[in-house]
C-alpha cells in the first residue's frame, strides 16, 4: 500500500519540510506530493504575515541556512538585548536567546543593544516605555518637575539626572535612582524645652526654609537629608538661646534668628542643603512665668496710663491758668465771656433773666 501526503503552500507561507525528524529546507508557494509509506514526511506550514518563526527545531532551521534571505535571524548573547521595529511600529524587546523573523511580507527592523551600559538611551525611549511586556526586561523610573535623580550602579555615583523618563536593563547591575525634591521646603521645629541665659526655661518653636543644593550629598551624606536639617535645627536652638536672656528674646527676635541662620547654616551645607531663612514662630513661656510677666505688663500699662492721665491734668490746669489771666486783663471779653455761657445755658434749658441793680442792666444794654 503506497502512502501519498500532499502539501499545498500559498503565496504568504513557507512550508517547513522534514524527513524521519531530519530538516530538509524550505517549500515555496505551489502543491508538493510525497511518497510517505513509513510517516516519515512532515511539512509544517507557516504564515510570513506573522513575522515570528517559532518552531520548536528553530535552532536546527537556523543551522541550515535555509532561511537566508527569508528571513532575519538574530541570536543574542547575555549582554545583548534587540529592539523590533515591524512595518515601522515598535513590537517588542528581545531577551538573550534564539530569534527569527521573516522578512518577505513584512519590513523587519531590528536594532542590537548592549545591555552592559545599564542606562537605555534611546530617541524613541517614551514610545518603548507604552509597549506591551517592555517591564519584562527593563525598570522605568520618571523624575518629575523640580527633582532631581541620583543615579548610582552597583553602588558607584554614575550621574545626577534632571527630570525625564529613564530606563535600565534589568539583571544587569544593581541600579538605584535617588528622586530628590529639589524646590524649597519649609520645615516646622516643634517646640522642645530651652533655659535662657538668666535661667528661665521656655518652649520655642521655629521654622526653617531650605532647598538641597547639591542632590548627590544630599543622599550620601546623611541618611535623610530632611531629618538631618531638623536634627541640626533643634542643637542650634539649644546652643543659641541659651546665650541669650528672656527679655532679649521678646525684644528682638530677628537678632535672635539671625544668630541661629549663622549656626545652622554651614552645617547644612556639609550635607548638601542651603538653608534660606530661620525664624521664631512661637515662644511658650511657663503658666507660672506667664501669670508673672502679665502682672509686670499690667503694671508698667497702669504707670503709663497714670502718667498720661498727670500729663493731661497738667496741661489743662496750664491752659485754664492762662485763660484765667487773660480775661483778668480785659473786662470786656469777660463780659462776652458770660454772655456766651448765658447762650449756651439758655440753649439747654428755660432761662430766666432779672435784672435788679440799673447799673448792669445798663452795662448788658450797652454790651449787647
Amino acid at each position: 500500500m503506497i502512502l501519498i501526503k500532499t502539501a499545498k503552500i500559498r503565496s504568504y507561507e513557507k512550508g517547513l519540510y522534514f524527513r524521519d525528524r531530519e530538516f530538509q529546507g524550505l517549500l515555496d508557494t505551489g502543491s508538493y506530493r510525497f511518497v510517505d509509506p513509513l510517516f516519515k514526511v512532515k511539512v509544517d506550514v507557516v504564515s510570513q504575515r506573522a513575522p515570528w518563526i517559532e518552531h520548536e527545531d528553530l535552532d536546527v532551521i537556523v543551522k541550515s541556512g535555509a532561511l537566508k534571505g527569508h528571513a532575519t535571524v538574530v541570536d543574542l548573547k547575555d549582554n545583548q538585548r534587540a529592539l523590533v521595529w515591524v512595518d515601522e511600529r515598535f513590537k517588542k524587546v528581545l531577551s538573550p536567546g534564539l530569534y527569527a523573523l521573516w522578512t518577505n511580507v513584512c519590513d523587519v527592523r531590528v536594532e542590537m543593544i548592549d545591555a552592559r551600559k545599564v542606562r537605555f538611551e534611546h530617541e524613541d525611549i517614551n514610545l518603548i516605555a507604552k509597549s506591551a511586556n517592555v517591564e519584562k526586561d527593563l525598570n522605568i523610573s520618571t523624575v518629575e518637575p523640580g527633582y532631581a535623580g541620583v543615579y548610582f550602579k552597583d553602588g558607584t555615583y554614575v550621574e545626577t539626572l534632571g527630570p525625564g523618563q529613564y530606563m535600565f536593563w534589568k539583571n544587569m547591575g544593581k541600579v538605584k535612582l535617588y528622586h530628590v525634591d529639589m524646590r524649597e521646603v519649609v520645615l516646622d521645629v516643634s517646640g522642645q524645652e530651652i533655659m535662657t541665659a538668666d535661667k528661665v526655661t521656655l518652649r520655642m518653636n521655629s521654622v526653617i526654609t531650605y532647598r538641597v543644593a547639591d542632590a548627590l550629598k544630599s543622599v550620601s551624606v546623611v541618611d535623610d537629608s530632611k531629618q538631618a536639617v531638623y536634627r541640626e535645627a533643634q542643637l542650634a536652638l539649644r546652643a543659641v538661646i541659651g546665650t541669650f536672656d528672656l527679655d532679649t528674646l521678646l525684644s528682638d527676635k530677628e537678632k535672635v534668628a539671625k544668630d541661629l541662620e549663622g549656626t545652622i547654616k554651614d552645617r547644612a551645607a556639609a550635607f548638601g542643603i542651603d538653608v534660606l531663612s530661620i525664624g521664631i514662630r512661637d515662644i511658650i513661656l511657663p503658666g507660672d512665668m506667664k501669670d508673672m510677666m502679665n502682672k509686670v505688663i499690667e503694671a508698667r500699662k497702669a504707670a503709663d496710663a497714670n502718667l498720661i492721665m498727670r500729663r493731661e491734668e497738667t496741661a489743662a490746669m496750664r491752659s485754664q491758668a492762662n485763660t484765667a489771666k487773660l480775661l483778668d486783663n480785659n473786662p470786656t471779653l469777660m463780659r462776652l465771656r458770660e454772655l456766651d455761657v448765658l447762650e449756651k445755658i439758655a440753649g439747654n434749658s428755660k432761662l430766666n433773666v432779672v435784672l435788679g441793680e440799673k447799673g448792669l442792666a445798663d452795662r448788658v444794654i450797652n454790651l449787647l
